[in-house]
């Protein structure tokens, strides 16, 4: 698997973990329900769910962004120019 080098959107990686433990303690109450379930709950499902979309937009990013530099580059194998 080639690596990627850092980009800054990697960073949005961050905010499903820190949503989650960040958030407990904004979301540790029963009170109000939200379509049926206690807050700290939905707090949850609401964090999974966002975890897929913010990984699939970084899966997205990453892409449309060219892998050069790479391990697996070898100049040897480019066509020379005419």
């Amino acid at each position: 698997m080639p690596r990627t080098r850092f980009r800054p959107y990697h960073l949005l990686a961050l905010l499903p973990t820190l949503g989650l433990l960040g958030g407990m303690w904004f979301a540790n109450r029963a009170e109000p329900f939200v379509f049926g379930l206690p807050f700290f709950l939905f707090w949850i499902v609401a964090s999974v769910v966002a975890t897929s979309a913010i990984m699939w937009v970084v899966w997205t990013l990453d892409r449309r962004q060219p892998i050069r530099g790479g391990a697996d580059d070898d100049p040897a194998e480019e066509e020379p120019s005419p």
